[in-house]
């Protein structure tokens, strides 16, 4: 008797929720997503922010098949000089060369330590900044997610998240998302501050630029590093390179992933040398990983970059995440917010969005929610979507709420 994939799914891969969408894609192409039974589904989430060129864009995919043709895994991390590990460190410094109004007191970002995944650049980046100050404590934001490894999930915002998993990391406070007086909490006790410039899972909270510079000279004046995670902002999808950028200062400690690969796994923390430095003594190999940097997923993410900047995609995100707003008019979505192609429609009730959209998955169209703001839909789509195709879209979700 033939049992279905679909079945095995059910049988075999471990679930998360009791109502996983289980939709059965064949192939995907650009910003659409085809069905096992042929039907055309167009993407507006991309993965949650990974598929920020697209599907299997042609010079990603080339740039896979090269490398394949060359080798794969040679040996763990920091050891060989692996010529695409080496291109895809310099072209992420070479994006941090700018002059900002509030600078680092450690110096520029010269240093990138790949991981595989943005969970790992969050644990990387808490054992560096415990190392660098011999501090212990750590300040994130409330409704923040940072990985749902035990240390990142330490660092998680939302208490009924992790409550099932205590005890976890000690010492660690959250403030609110974009509250000037909050910003006392940090003292010389902190070892760093890790946020999103925009906030992601709470629902897209976009902070004032004066926030962000206080914050910036609050984590200086008592020696705290200040980590951003761009994991979901990172690679173009706010309207800059990266989202930080707008706000005119710079972090001592810079995490990616997601849109960073192209498709394939990848992440990285990124410091100074000054900084990065402390994990080589006391002790010796202080921060080690098999498979960070994996040279096809270096040679993948190096291509996605060059892709992002050739194609001018972050800037054409601002027009684009404009477009969405002056489209998703409607009784029943309260706001539109976000900056670029990173977007909330939030409307009445988690119950009102999830009928939503499952009809627009009905009708072709994939949406989502975020894990601590049930009530507002996610809009993220590709980077490389058209105008016409975002009409498109918001034609459907105008259609399914009317």
């Amino acid at each position: 008797m033939h049992i279905s994939h679909r079945q095995h799914f059910f049988d075999h891969i471990a679930q998360t929720s009791d109502y996983p969408l289980a939709l059965e894609i064949d192939r995907a192409e650009g910003v659409f997503m085809y069905g096992t039974d042929g039907k055309k589904y167009l993407d507006l989430i991309s993965g949650i922010g990974v598929s920020n060129v697209g599907h299997r864009h042609p010079e990603v995919l080339a740039a896979i098949h090269q490398q394949l043709d060359k080798h794969m895994h040679l040996l763990v991390y920091g050891e060989f000089v692996q010529s695409t590990q080496v291109q895809l460190a310099k072209a992420l410094v070479d994006t941090l060369s700018f002059e900002p109004e509030i600078a680092s007191p450690f110096g520029k970002i010269d240093n990138v330590y790949f991981t595989n995944s943005g969970t790992e650049a969050v644990e990387g980046a808490m054992k560096l900044a415990k190392r660098f100050t011999g501090r212990a404590e750590f300040i994130s934001c409330f409704n923040a997610y940072h990985g749902a490894t035990q240390g990142a999930l330490s660092l998680s915002g939302a208490e009924h998240f992790k409550r099932s998993f205590r005890p976890l990391l000690p010492e660690i406070k959250n403030i609110t998302h974009g509250n000037p007086e909050d910003l006392l909490q940090i003292t010389s006790k902190t070892a760093a501050v890790i946020i999103e410039i925009v906030g992601g899972e709470s629902g897209v909270r976009v902070p004032s630029a004066d926030y962000i510079k206080m914050l910036r000279k609050r984590c200086s004046e008592v020696g705290a590093l200040l980590i951003l995670d761009e994991v979901q902002t990172g690679f173009g999808r706010t309207g800059s390179f990266w989202a930080f950028e707008q706000y005119d200062i710079y972090p001592d400690i810079l995490l990616s992933a997601k849109g960073m690969g192209g498709g394939m796994p990848i992440g990285a923390f990124m410091s100074s040398q000054r900084i990065m430095s402390v994990f080589k003594n006391n002790p010796i190999l202080g921060h080690i990983t098999t498979f960070g940097g994996h040279p096809v997923s270096s040679a993948s993410a190096l291509a996605a970059l060059r892709v992002t900047l050739k194609e001018k995609l972050p800037e054409k995100a601002i027009a684009k995440g404009e477009l969405f707003k002056s489209l998703l008019v409607h009784p029943k979505i309260k706001e539109v917010r976000g900056k670029g192609l990173m977007l909330a429609a939030e409307m009445e009730s988690f119950d009102a969005l999830k009928q939503t959209i499952d009809q627009c998955i009905e009708k072709g169209v994939i949406t989502d929610w975020f894990l601590f703001c049930d009530n507002s839909m996610r809009l993220a789509p590709p980077l490389i979507i058209t105008e016409e195709q975002i009409r498109e879209g918001c034609a459907v979700i105008l259609e399914v709420l009317g």
